[in-house]
């Protein structure tokens, strides 16, 4: 099969080693950078693919992470072919975290190149078969179709009971195609969304010889068999109906196309201007004398001068938000959401306009969204995963060509993950739901009183389903699924989806002061084990706080009158709630020292005697120790942003106590430690994940069904998920003991005796660090504290990887000892997580240090 293949296991004899970069003064060059996280409702830590993963597109973008939609900031009409646009690092999708860093954009293309052969154009071979050969041809082959078309064999392969006939037309239909015509709606499939794009702006002339015969290829109507397509299955009936919140058009009538034509689908003048550029819109605006600040503010104006009714300036489908988007029908199909009357009927104004519009853009193109949809869907199956992007369909191929080493385990990829098409359809609907429901609440501002009840409603329709696949899951956790087999599998399952909806119901009846109903479904949260177990912390915080201050006059207690009574009686139940939550398995040491202030506070009002509180005393907070270190600030005049972007705030100072030149603040630190006896490094915590790497490097790699779907994996694909410590609890836990007895220095000795000289690829694994640093380091750790660290590492090791103050010192004399310090200059400001390691580490009785930076002298250049 494809699949066989794809996952092909590399022969690591015959790999070679990456070089080894430079490390001066044993210092990483490249620390991995800091990741802002968004507040979550409840303070709650989200579990989802990306958690902090750093970016991109996705088919449901990620909740908890402040959402970058590299959708839209692709390169635009009049971007060279090849080249990027540089942003904000990029959130890592599920499968792009699992697989090695590898180049991406030109660089990508370029490496790609360096393998290709022109030894003759065979029509006969497929991607599979090139990717093991690795021959390609100038102008016949290349990376982005072959991705695509690996990941669309692969589905058809193994799961085409997924698709109806229809579909499986389409896709023959698709095969059909010139490569020009692959090539050309692939690259657009990856771009910023499926909207207009002017035809003479789509320079891909190195791969394409003709763009308009590979655009009129896509925009020929194709005919359909005359099946139904079997888009609403009987067994489909028991799915709630979402309502205008999740709007799916997945149904094909009599034909198809795989693009649109501007000539027939632009009937408005609101969906027209938005194509043309800034001085095209200037011109414009001169004719029809309007004005306005931008081009916004002066679209706005031409839409209203054309017409009485303004509308959106482009009408298209963002790849994080299909829903609610302009479809594409079938021709002869009326278009949902048409501008409204035919121009017949409009002014001859707005004709006017328009007709010069299109005649400034010429002929346009739009991926015709129900094949765009189908294709989304095909994805989604490959990636077992919401979330891909254009690195995510080309970085298994360049980490199939990079002569790298990976890990041994056992590749392991199911075939029935989604049991039916009516289940893999309901999932797809569930997640789209679950993303309007994020964009009323985190992407349009103010939430209204609307906005609210939009949302209440929409969980009083998921409620029942939600209860009743919880049900099955449990009975398949009990009967069917192997240890921990389903815990991965259940992100894939509708309820994933639903439990989000249904928490994110139970922090707008807080909002609205529905408490009652809050508290309730806090408790159904709590009652299930199966999804979102990383947030099962913040539910028992506010099911706690809920009974300290509110349910007493919500739900009192016929026995007690008095209303003091009725106080004590739910702070009692508070404590309880405190009680199981450090009780709970599942309940993540992040939590544990919030929920252990509240105990302790409950049982003083409730003057529980003193032999019978709970004494946290041995795990009380240390507050971090104040250092100043005095140094030479630089001052530069001429200090803008890069690109456009703010001016960076991250100060320049003068290294005395190295070689006099220029470094930054945590560097200056550094030196000053060195200078007090510490060893160290500027890691910003890539050292901890190293010394996580190797602590775990059995277990990272343990069989694990579905977390290993190829054979070029650095780590398991639910490392980044809540699932990932359940999944391996007893293994972890049995670890965690071995570490705290003071094992990790043999742990780590015969980790690096096997793989240091094949340089394995293993995930936050630097081969960089020298073995007698970590061996140091990891002797004078205490071993009960870096157990606890590394506990918190497995239980939320997409979430936490970042935060970890920027240095970590150890010396060895008078005593062993280790220190974290946190370098701040005047301008810099603890983040919520940097606070959170803060917690961790000093709870964990490991020093940390606040390394305040101050100026002696400030130069100005």
């Amino acid at each position: 099969m494809m699949m066989d293949a794809f996952v092909k296991r590399l022969n690591s004899s015959s790999a070679q080693k990456s070089p080894r970069p430079d490390n001066k003064q044993g210092v990483l060059n490249e620390p991995p950078t800091k990741r802002a996280k968004k507040q979550e409702v409840y303070d709650s830590n989200e579990d989802s693919d990306d958690a902090l993963r750093p970016n991109s597109p996705s088919l449901k973008p990620l909740p908890s992470v402040q959402r970058i939609n590299t959708a839209t900031s692709g390169v635009d009409d009049e971007t060279p072919q090849n080249s990027e646009t540089e942003g904000d690092p990029p959130r890592r999708t599920a499968i792009e975290s699992s697989l090695p860093d590898v180049k991406s954009g030109k660089e990508a293309l370029e490496e790609y190149e360096k393998f290709k052969a022109s030894q003759g154009d065979d029509d006969a071979t497929s991607a599979a078969s090139r990717l093991d050969s690795r021959k390609w041809v100038k102008g016949k082959t290349s990376l982005y179709v072959d991705a695509f078309n690996l990941a669309l064999n692969t589905v058809l392969d193994e799961e085409s009971h997924l698709f109806d006939e229809k579909e499986i037309h389409i896709f023959d239909q698709w095969k059909r195609l010139s490569y020009e015509a692959q090539f050309l709606y692939v690259r657009l499939f990856l771009r910023k969304a499926a909207t207009w794009h002017r035809i003479a702006r789509l320079r891909y002339h190195d791969d394409i010889q003709d763009t308009e015969a590979a655009v009129g290829e896509l925009q020929r109507t194709r005919d359909l068999p005359a099946g139904s397509s079997s888009s609403q299955p009987a067994s489909e009936s028991t799915v709630p109906t979402l309502g205008s919140l999740a709007q799916d058009q997945r149904v094909f009538y009599e034909s198809f196309t795989f693009a649109d034509m501007s000539e027939q689908f632009i009937t408005s003048v609101e969906e027209a201007v938005g194509l043309l550029s800034l001085d095209e819109v200037k011109a414009l605006a001169k004719e029809a004398k309007v004005q306005g600040k931008n081009k916004a503010e002066i679209a706005k104006s031409i839409c209203r001068m054309s017409s009485r009714q303004t509308g959106l300036f482009s009408v298209g489908l963002r790849r994080s938000s299909t829903a609610g988007s302009v479809d594409s029908p079938d021709p002869g199909t009326p278009e949902a959401d048409s501008p409204g009357p035919g121009l017949g009927e409009d002014s001859n104004r707005r004709r006017h306009f328009l007709e010069k519009i299109l005649a400034m853009t010429g002929p346009c193109v739009r991926l015709s969204l129900p094949v765009f949809r189908l294709f989304e869907r095909v994805h989604l199956v490959f990636y077992r995963s919401t979330e891909w992007t254009e690195k995510s369909l080309t970085t298994i191929i360049l980490a199939k060509i990079s002569k790298r080493n990976f890990p041994k385990y056992i590749v392991s990829r199911s075939a029935n993950i989604f049991a039916s098409r009516a289940q893999l359809l309901e999932f797809e609907t569930a997640m789209r739901t679950e993303y309007a429901i994020d964009n009323i609440l985190e992407f349009n501002g103010p939430v209204t009183e609307a906005g609210f009840r939009k949302i209440i409603d929409t969980f009083e329709e998921i409620y029942p389903r939600w209860k009743a696949l919880l049900k099955e899951e449990q009975e398949k956790e009990e009967r069917v699924y192997e240890s921990g087999e389903g815990a991965y599998l259940r992100r894939l399952n509708p309820a994933h989806s639903y439990t989000r909806i249904v928490h994110k119901a139970a922090y707008v009846f807080g909002r609205l002061k529905e408490h009652q109903r809050e508290h309730a479904l806090l408790t159904e949260l709590l009652d299930q084990r199966l999804f979102h177990l990383a947030r099962r912390g913040a539910w028992y915080q506010r099911k706690a706080l809920l009974e300290e201050h509110y349910m007493h006059a919500l739900e009192p207690v016929p026995t007690y009158k008095d209303a003091e009574l009725q106080k004590k009686h739910w702070k009692r139940i508070a404590a309880t709630t405190c009680e199981t939550a450090l009780e709970d398995r599942d309940c993540h040491l992040i939590y544990h020292y919030d929920i252990q202030k509240r105990l302790v506070k409950l049982e003083k009002q409730l003057k529980i005697p003193k032999r019978l509180q709970h004494d946290f005393g041995h795990v009380r907070l240390q507050k971090p120790e104040e250092h100043f270190v005095e140094g030479i600030q630089v001052k530069k005049d001429d200090i803008g942003g890069k690109k456009g972007r703010a001016v960076s705030t991250k100060t320049i100072w003068m290294d005395e106590a190295e070689d006099g030149g220029e470094c930054s603040v945590e560097a200056m630190c550094l030196s000053w430690y060195r200078t007090q006896g510490w060893k160290g490094y500027h890691a910003e915590g890539g050292i901890m994940r190293t010394l996580f790497a190797y602590l775990f490097f059995d277990i990272l790699f343990l069989y694990i069904p579905n977390v290993f779907q190829t054979a070029y994996q650095t780590c398991p694909l639910d490392l980044h998920t809540d699932a990932f410590y359940p999944t391996r609890a007893s293994e972890i836990n049995h670890r965690l003991v071995e570490i705290a007895n003071g094992g990790a220095v043999r742990l780590i000795e015969e980790v690096d005796r096997r793989e240091r000289e094949n340089r394995t690829c293993v995930v936050g694994l630097s081969w960089d660090y020298e073995l007698k640093d970590l061996l140091e380091l990891a002797g004078c750790f205490d071993g009960a504290a870096l157990a606890a660290v590394c506990k918190v590492m497995a239980q939320e090791y997409g979430q936490r990887g970042g935060g970890i103050p920027d240095l970590i010192l150890w010396r060895t004399e008078p005593n062993k000892e280790v220190m974290f310090a946190e370098a701040k200059s005047a301008n810099d400001r603890l983040s919520d997580t940097q606070r959170l390691w803060i917690h961790v580490l000093t709870g964990a009785g490991v020093k940390v240090a606040l390394c305040n930076a101050v100026a002696k002298e400030i130069r100005e250049t």
